[in-house]
């Protein structure tokens, strides 16, 4: 699925997550140990401003996981780069996928999709 893509990683973090920059880049290695290509990669803070720790483990929306700033930024991120797919680094429901499918005009595929490398 991945061979030759061009792929945009999308992950949503908690402003608490230290570790959000290390699971990008296993995220991106698992990506390109599958034939894929990282072109761009965004990362939604949760937790940072407005809200804080109250809302920190809630998803900005059901439909998008992002905000809609965030969720038009990466739809024009993949129509500038030609994406192929775009990964999340957190699991996705199948209404999601399609949703997001939808908006990016692209394959959305969450990483835990991603079989492990040799598979």
């Amino acid at each position: 699925m991945l061979a030759g893509a061009n792929v945009v990683l999308v992950g949503l973090f908690s402003a608490r997550d230290k570790e959000f920059g290390r699971k990008l880049d296993l995220l991106a290695n698992s990506v390109e140990a599958h034939g894929g290509r990282v072109v761009s990669q965004h990362v939604q803070r949760r937790g940072v401003s407005d809200g804080g720790a109250a809302k920190m483990t809630e998803p900005f929306s059901r439909r998008t996981l992002l905000g809609p700033g965030k969720a038009r930024e990466v739809a024009q991120a993949c129509l500038a780069a030609n994406a192929d797919v775009a990964v999340f680094v957190n699991p996705l429901t199948d209404h999601q996928r399609a949703v997001l499918g939808d908006l990016f005009g692209c394959i959305v595929i969450s990483g835990e999709d991603l079989p492990a490398p040799g598979r």
